[in-house]
């Protein structure tokens, strides 16, 4: 048995032993196992594809990945002014970025320099196009 059913055999045993508790600790419980149940659903592919498209889902890392993408070199301390936000909130959106792997960041002095991981880009960019193929070759039956 994997963590993951020890963890799911213990929420469980618990929602059993909370039973007897209050309604809101029970809803609360039982929606983190479905939670658990629905995600065991999906192959790691496709979960490892929902962080990527997650973290690009903000209009503020979409330039970030825009501006990188059109420097074709590493970055270090043009992206505040680029994007015209204070420098936590800048840090924060490429600290996102960075923890999925679409960029890098490498420390030069006292500057963080950035760029495009491109193995990161090239499986998130083929992997969009595979989810899209079917649509381009008009094998759609929409209504």
């Amino acid at each position: 048995m994997n963590s993951r059913q020890n963890n799911f055999v213990l929420v469980v045993q618990l929602i059993i032993s909370l039973s007897h508790c209050d309604k809101t600790k029970h809803i609360v419980i039982s929606q983190y196992v479905m939670g658990t149940i629905k995600e065991q659903a999906y192959s790691e592919e496709r979960k490892a594809l929902a962080k990527l498209i997650k973290a690009i889902a903000h209009p503020a890392r979409l330039t970030i990945l825009d501006y990188l993408l059109r420097q074709k070199s590493c970055v270090c301390g043009d992206i505040v002014e680029e994007l015209d936000l204070a420098q936590p909130t800048v840090s924060q959106h490429l600290k996102e970025l960075k923890s999925v792997g679409l960029i890098k960041g490498t420390v030069e002095g006292r500057n963080i320099c950035y760029c495009i991981d491109p193995n990161t880009y090239s499986k998130l960019r083929s992997e969009l196009l595979g989810l899209l193929q079917p649509l381009e070759q008009g094998n759609s039956n929409c209504c």
